[in-house]
């Protein structure tokens, strides 16, 4: 070998060596970076021809595309379970449990209590206004829930818009990145970082809405929903929502007053195994506006027009005139089947029997149809409202169960239907919880492994040293030919 050929080879060992440094040096630098993949340099023998030595082929990305798509969808699977939960936990919360005097529970059982210990001393105004107090405070109650509902559904579909403008910003960015990328192969530039980048933003979007990653040329890819929606090849796709200011209990998609998902115009199922976009968090929103608060709002309109019936009952109070409405009412005005939509919302106390409204609370032992008092001492009116109350009926709505119950179990089904949603959410969120650690930790296993790039850092120096020392015996050489 001559002494160039051997100042060559090591040079280009140099090369190599210092190259291999940077690299290591990155990898250990952005070990907790999100999005990072380790970074390996390439090396090849160079030919003889070619003057030996070593050559730099280049500089790879170390991942995982299952592993990464697995953890994708369990980042996806997680919002969507905790989105709902979300819902379910703030209805919860706002109905109460059993064992709180404010809960709907516990109001009814005030509300039961109240008509026994006024019918037991009928003679005594104040116990005649706590009942009524204790009817108002029942259908405030509802109110409050059914607000809670319709509070949720406009949430979701505020978070519909903003999740919509995120995800359409987001695919506009890998885009961008797609391009960076392919110019960056095209002029031989490294598009590392590029890709590490396109890789976040491609993570942020799939827990929006469930991604597949299809590779294109030049490490361009294209992004395409498991339901086989394409969101990106070449250009991204345009997601679009026209959202409301405010949901009330009537309004749906399918009675066109709410609006649902557009992708590049054409319109998409947003709930169900076969709505493309199934998964994550802006499914999870639509089901919460179109299908959970819906399906809650109906359950608590069937408790309500049980409530309203078992004192509209024709039977039940003489003095009313026939079709008018009981000590419940739509509002004041009596039940109509055709109207049962909300009226959890609309429920109130009939104003007769309120002083606050000009009305008397005599009228609740004497009936809503009296115009004098009667006699004190008759409760005969407060039993038959409290026997009412604790009459077991089926519901004649909602899917509660054609079980027949009183009225405060009815309401105890209610809460126990809400709880056990909530339940069964828990569980999807704890199973959908361990298996996204899961695979993230499986993830960062093959990132950056501190240890190893250490130990290749030793081993770059050995060689650095080597190609070094080879230089320098050329240079002692030379000097002493020098000298001759």
């Amino acid at each position: 070998m001559s002494i160039s050929s051997a100042l060559s080879n090591a040079l280009s060992g140099l090369n190599a060596s210092s190259r291999t440094t940077e690299v290591i040096s990155n990898n250990l630098a952005n070990a907790l970076t999100p999005g990072y993949a380790p970074r390996e340099v390439m090396l090849s023998a160079r030919g003889e021809g070619r003057g030996g030595g070593v050559m730099v082929d280049g500089v790879t990305r170390s991942e995982d595309p299952g592993l990464l798509t697995e953890r994708r969808q369990a980042d996806g699977e997680l919002a969507h379970a905790n989105t709902r939960s979300d819902f379910l936990t703030r209805l919860e919360k706002v109905t109460g449990t059993p064992d709180q005097p404010d809960s709907l529970s516990g109001l009814y059982a005030a509300f039961s209590a109240s008509l026994i210990t006024a019918a037991a001393k009928p003679e005594e105004d104040t116990r005649l206004q706590a009942a009524v107090t204790a009817a108002k405070d029942l259908a405030t109650k509802i109110n409050g829930v059914s607000q809670q509902i319709q509070k949720s559904r406009s949430q979701a579909e505020s978070a519909i818009k903003q999740t919509v403008d995120v995800a359409n910003k987001l695919l506009q960015e890998i885009a961008t990145l797609n391009a960076r990328i392919v110019g960056a192969k095209s002029g031989g530039q490294p598009s590392a970082s590029y890709q590490d980048q396109r890789r976040t933003v491609i993570d942020q979007l799939a827990e929006l809405v469930p991604v597949k990653l299809a590779k294109r040329e030049n490490g361009s890819v294209a992004l395409f929903t498991p339901g086989g929606a394409s969101l990106l090849d070449g250009r991204p796709a345009t997601l679009s929502f026209n959202s409301a200011n405010l949901v009330t209990a009537n309004m749906s998609v399918e009675n066109g007053s709410l609006d649902g998902l557009n992708i590049n115009g054409k319109p998409v199922i947003t709930s169900g195994e076969r709505s493309p976009i199934a998964g994550g968090r802006l499914a999870a929103l639509f089901e919460v506006r179109d299908n959970l608060a819906p399906d809650a709002q109906k359950q608590l309109d069937a408790i309500a027009r049980d409530l309203v019936q078992r004192f509209q009952d024709p039977g039940l109070d003489a003095t009313r005139a026939t079709g008018s409405a009981g000590l419940f009412t739509d509002a004041g005005l009596p039940f109509d089947v055709a109207n049962e939509t909300g009226l959890a919302g609309r429920l109130a106390i009939n104003s007769v029997v309120d002083a606050s409204a000009g009305g008397g609370y005599w009228r609740l032992r004497d009936g809503l149809g009296a115009t004098a008092p009667g006699p004190v001492g008759n409760g005969a009116l407060l039993n038959d409202l409290t026997n009412a109350l604790e009459r077991n009926s089926s519901l004649a709505s909602g899917s509660l169960g054609g079980t027949p119950r009183s009225a405060p179990e009815h309401a105890a089904a209610f809460a126990s239907h809400v709880a056990q949603g909530r339940l069964a959410l828990d569980r999807e969120i704890s199973l959908s919880s361990a298996r996204q650690e899961t695979l993230a930790k499986a993830e960062l296993s093959q990132g950056v492994d501190s240890d190893a790039e250490m130990q290749k850092m030793l081993l770059v120096e050995q060689a650095y040293s080597a190609n070094a020392r080879v230089i320098q015996t050329i240079n002692d050489m030379l000097d002493t030919l020098m000298r001759i």
